[in-house]
């Protein structure tokens, strides 16, 4: 099979991660692969006579160069490899370095004018997934929308023989992809009529194979809960709101911040989660007062009355009153400076937010997404719908792409009809939860809204284990929900050793203003276990009337929740509901497939690795050893290989041997060997801490400097404690936020079914102690006790990894065992179903 991969609309970060992923899982295939510049007016335009030629000769002559290396290069008859050979085809064409330039102009004297659908190899997109935008252009077509352009774009697919395209871009890009495909018998048949096409061509492209993706950073697209570029733009709008937040102390500002979103307030909602805001628009839920002003007036005063210095409002670029009347934000500028006397200033972000290098999420989803995509591609049928390849929570999911474009436009169809109840509907439950999570934490009630008194609860907040990004947002969020339902939140600080030495007091709705972008623990965390006093412990929890307790931790939290929910045999005091939320860097929590802290790890991991790669790649031919943190649970190792293209991975999990060190030095041998001449490329290895205790990252370090040779050299680096520390991203934030409301609400259910028992009686059920979990496609409070089973206690993780699949797919997209002559098909489907 022949597939082309283009890339339309607005571009949006992962757009590269996606084609890199297409091209390399696809010539594991066996498939030839393409690329469409300039998006569906590169189709329209094809390749020119003149051009086409060119193309045609610097691909025989890079295809002949890497033939000739691999027939005559000594040092692989030396290491004894035998490379697969249909890799050795399609290993490079010669036009990589072209398309990576960006100017796709002479670069080395050539150019890639007039041609449009460029064959690409496996080391043609390499490194690409580290690049923000769309390296193959995108570009709005008029053409492609009239019948003769489609049938132009048709004409081009079937010269170069091309039977299936993927689209990478919004609903009308996904639109234009299924109305191609659509018409494609008829356009054949024109293109027979006027004898374009012979009668061979006709039969052998009878049917055009279309998968699309979604590539929007307003995650606008229904039927999938995040889309390609979303995750990076949300982050370089809290960036900005970051930045924002000192001024506004500073000078006890208002600001008014404009994010895009022109049908979908999906980044203006998540921004004002996770950054904290006080009030937002978005186009799906306007303020529900027939004047708007005075609605966010009176929530930004009541803030301002009890010490709030800043003001921060977002207004999605789509926003709109109920009459659907335009909300911009120098209007609401204008209302907070007059009304209000607030010192006000406007921040339009613009086309910042579509701009840098791609997030950690925005490398790792489109690259399982890409894979299948190709899958999908080749179990396709006249039969089959288009899909879209979508993700469900952690899943990543095939779903009818004309299904999911109806229900998007069907959205803006119910605000336009100002039935915003059922626009809400249409854009998921998550969308739901996040807007009905946001006013819970940001607004300020009085007395008159809060639970009956013999509701409330005293609810204990404690950190455990080490510090991981989000701790404080979840903390932060409890707090809000506590004051906004009548509970007292006692702050537990410096873990279960602080409870015995009574540092404990009461958080406050204002206290914890500032608490969503701190990274570490603003309670303070250490690994000591109820077990050190269990006594103790209970008389405390006595002493201060704890009705529930919040564990927000690693292993830790949910070993010190699996001690205590144990104790209630002994002590009464252990008789209420107890929530922990797994916060940890490692994600070694057994039965969940997301830790708080995680993300943000992730993150660190991949800045340090980029800037390490650029050092790496300059020097040409080294390669740098880096260890990770993450215990005996090979998580962040794993994941951020495949978010680096680490060339090696070393993972507790699969250990370390004598074999497995002699088989990649003899890959990376073998690979250096097939780099061109004078470009050779600087590679990563990622190794976890506790990945062996006799081959060191020292020990490998060395080996590989001894074994390497001319060929390359190897240098080491540790991250050490900067993948804890830092800012924490907005989906640890926003994650943050969703796991603490729901652990409330478990708490709150638990403790109605207790309350009206006395203290010498109650007996909390082994359910009321529970541990929040992602579990595939839902989010479910697991027993603790349920947990113990899926418990590795000796090596501190889950006895089932959901990611280790991860390893073996990185493996496969560096081509180790096609390097290395191994025949493995590339079976992912385990894997790529998930994140």
């Amino acid at each position: 099979m022949k597939i082309a991969i283009l890339t339309s609309g607005g571009d949006s970060a992962g757009m590269n991660a996606v084609v890199r992923s297409i091209v390399k899982a696809g010539i594991l295939k066996g498939c030839e692969m393409y690329v469409v510049r300039e998006g569906y007016e590169g189709l329209v335009q094809g390749n020119v006579g003149a051009a086409e030629a060119e193309g045609e000769r610097v691909n025989e002559t890079a295809e002949a160069s890497v033939e000739a290396q691999a027939r005559d290069d000594t040092l692989l008859q030396q290491v004894g490899s035998r490379p697969d050979q249909n890799l050795l085809h399609n290993l490079r064409f010669g036009d990589g370095e072209l398309l990576k330039d960006g100017t796709t102009e002479f670069v080395g004297g050539r150019t890639l004018k007039g041609r449009y659908i460029v064959r690409v190899g496996w080391d043609d997109v390499r490194g690409w997934f580290s690049q923000g935008g769309t390296l193959i252009g995108t570009a709005r077509s008029m053409t492609f929308k009239t019948i003769e352009g489609r049938t132009a774009a048709a004409h081009n697919l079937i010269k170069e023989g091309i039977n299936a395209l993927v689209v990478c871009g919004g609903d009308g890009s996904l639109t234009g992809a299924d109305v191609f495909r659509r018409e494609w018998p008829d356009l054949l048949k024109r293109l027979q009529k006027e004898s374009l096409i012979s009668e061979e061509q006709y039969a052998k492209h009878a049917h055009l194979k279309i998968v699309g993706l979604v590539g929007s950073i307003d995650n606008d697209m229904c039927l999938t809960d995040l889309t390609i570029g979303a995750p990076t733009a949300l982050q370089r709008i809290c960036e900005a709101i970051d930045n924002v937040n000192t001024t506004a102390y500073s000078h006890s500002r208002a600001f008014v911040i404009e994010v895009m979103g022109r049908d979908c307030g999906w980044l203006a909602l998540m921004a004002g989660v996770a950054g904290g805001a006080d009030f937002i628009f978005i186009p799906e839920r306007p303020p529900t007062a027939d004047s708007w002003e005075d609605e966010m007036c009176a929530q930004i005063h009541k803030h301002r009355e009890i010490g709030k210095r800043k003001t921060i409002v977002i207004v999605a670029e789509g926003a709109h009153d109920k009459n659907l009347n335009p909300i911009h934000s120098d209007h609401v500028k204008k209302v907070l400076s007059e009304r209000l006397g607030l010192d006000t200033r406007v921040t339009t972000l613009g086309h910042t937010q579509r701009g840098g290098r791609p997030a950690a999420l925005d490398r790792i989803l489109p690259t399982l997404q890409g894979v299948e995509a190709v899958d999908a591609l080749l179990e396709s049928t006249p039969d089959t719908p288009s899909y879209m390849i979508g993700l469900h929570e952690n899943k990543v999911v095939r779903v009818p792409l004309m299904e999911a474009v109806a229900l998007t436009r069907s959205v803006a169809t119910a605000v336009k009809a100002k039935d915003f109840d059922k626009a809400l509907d249409l854009r998921g439950a998550e969308f739901k939860e996040a807007l009905e999570g946001f006013h819970a934490i940001s607004e300020y009630h009085d007395e008159s809204v809060k639970l009956p008194k013999e509701k409330r609860m005293r609810v204990g907040i404690i950190h455990m284990g080490a510090p991981a990004g989000g701790m404080n947002a979840a903390t932060r969020t409890a707090v809000r929900y506590c004051a906004r339902q009548g509970h007292v939140p006692l702050a537990i600080h410096n873990g279960f050793r602080g409870l015995l030495d009574d540092n404990v007091d009461e958080l406050s709705w204002l206290g914890v203003d500032a608490w969503m972008n701190r990274g570490g623990s603003e309670l303070g965390t250490n690994r000591a276990l109820p077990s050190i006093d269990l006594g103790g412990v209970a008389s405390k929890f006595q002493a201060y009337g704890l009705d529930s307790l919040l564990l927000i931790g690693g292993f830790e939290g949910f070993t010190a929740l699996l001690q205590l929910e144990e104790g209630r045999k002994h002590y009464p005091a252990f008789h209420i509901p107890m929530a922990h939320i797994p916060a940890t860097i490692s994600n070694n929590v057994p039965m969940t497939e997301y830790s708080l802290g995680s993300d943000t790890s992730l993150n660190a991991l991949v800045d340090a690795c980029d800037a390490i790669k650029q050092s790496a790649s300059a020097s040409r031919n080294r390669v740098f050893v880096v260890e990770t943190q993450g215990g005996k649970c090979g998580f962040i190792a794993a994941l951020g290989g495949l978010a680096v293209g680490a060339s090696l991975v070393y993972t507790p999990e699969d250990g370390i041997t004598l074999d497995t060190l002699r088989r990649d030095v003899r890959f990376l041998k073998t690979r250096y060997s097939l780099d061109p001449a004078g470009k050779a490329e600087g590679r990563i290895v990622i190794r976890n801490e506790a990945s062996s205790k006799v081959y060191t990252t020292d020990m490998i370090t060395k080996m590989l400097q001894e074994e390497g040779g001319s060929l390359f050299d190897a240098r080491s680096a540790s991250l050490g404690h900067t993948l804890q520390g830092g800012i924490p991203t907005p989906m640890d934030r926003a994650r943050a936020a969703r796991l603490s409301l729901k652990c409330m609400a478990f708490l709150e259910q638990h403790h109605d079914k207790l309350s009206h028992l006395k203290f010498k009686n109650r007996h909390a059920p082994p359910e009321s102690a529970a541990v929040i979990t992602v579990q595939t496609s839902s989010v479910n409070m697991v027993p603790v006790q349920e947990m113990v089973q899926h418990a590795d206690m000796v090596n501190r993780r889950g006895k089932v990894a959901w990611w280790t699949g991860a390893k073996d797919l990185e493996e496969q997209l560096v081509g180790k065992p096609q390097f290395l002559g191994i025949h493995k098909e590339l079976h992912l489907s385990d894997f790529a179903g998930k994140i």
